[in-house]
This record gives structure tokens, C-alpha cells and sequence, in this order.
């Protein structure tokens, strides 16, 4: 892999994992969120993040419905 075009800024490359802040939860934490630039930014796997929106919020209990009952995506 190529090192060409990537930064030299001390901690630019750092790489941090983040995983959902729900407990017992083990899932990717992809989706962050902080009311502000002085407050550190939580992670939440989809299912556990807490700033959906209605629409959704309903489309992903549509989705867990249907993976229950056995229907392909």
C-alpha cells in the first residue's frame, strides 16, 4: 500500500475503533454524535443510535421484522 498523498500531521493517520455505546452491544459504532466541539462524540451501531429520524426509525423496524420472519432483504 502507498504512503503518496497522505498526511504527515502528528496523529493523522491514527486509526480509532469505535464501537456502540449500548451496553452488551458488540456492533460497529459507524454513527457519532456531540452537541458540540467541546463535548466527545458517542458512537452507536444503526440500531442503538439514538437521532434517527420517524421515517427511519420505521424503516428499520420494517427491516428487523422481516429478517425475523425469514423474508429476504
Amino acid at each position: 500500500m502507498s504512503i503518496t498523498n497522505h498526511s504527515s500531521a502528528p496523529g493523522a493517520n491514527v486509526h480509532f475503533e469505535h464501537y456502540c455505546e449500548e451496553p452488551g452491544c458488540k456492533e460497529w459504532g459507524g454513527f457519532g454524535n456531540s452537541p458540540s466541539k467541546a463535548i466527545p462524540v458517542r458512537w452507536w451501531c444503526w440500531e442503538h443510535f439514538p437521532h434517527k429520524t420517524y421515517e427511519q426509525e420505521q424503516a428499520l423496524r420494517r427491516k428487523l421484522e422481516a429478517a425475523e420472519m425469514g423474508a429476504p432483504n
